[in-house]
């Protein structure tokens, strides 16, 4: 499971019944709390990156959307779930493990996938819009 989608998982919120919920949702960083974290010790691989998500949208069946933001450090990650994301600001480089190293930036669009594995490395704090599905 990703960083981001862990965080959201492990989340303990209450849940809301999505009749009384608004049909339009801006997803914003003034919204929700943002959830603070970081990576896992045995992932981290230098530096000490610190997260911050705000997860503003998370429906049943595994759907979840926001904004999720990180400080400069490395990590690994491996993906079970699939996971578009938009880079609104800063640098990271994203590298696949046998593959290639993609440095991403503000404006970046693009889809991790069930079973990639590989590592995340923010060069400048990196923020970016999620749609995560489980």
């Amino acid at each position: 499971m990703s960083t981001t989608s862990s965080l959201i998982w492990n989340r303990l919120s209450p849940r809301f019944d999505r009749h009384d919920q608004p049909k339009f949702l801006s997803v914003g960083v003034d919204t929700v709390e943002p959830e603070l974290g970081a990576p896992a010790p045995d992932r981290l691989i230098s530096g000490d990156p610190k997260f911050r998500t705000w997860n503003v949208e998370e429906q049943d069946g595994g759907l979840y959307a926001g904004i999720w933001e990180a400080t400069p450090g490395k990590w690994r990650i491996e993906y079970d779930e699939w996971e578009f994301c938009h880079i609104l600001s800063g640098v990271s480089v994203i590298a696949e493990d046998g593959g290639d190293a993609r440095t991403v930036g503000a404006g970046d669009s693009f889809v991790l996938r069930p079973g990639f594995k590989g590592s995340w490395e923010v060069l400048e704090t990196t923020r970016k819009e999620y749609v995560i599905k489980l």
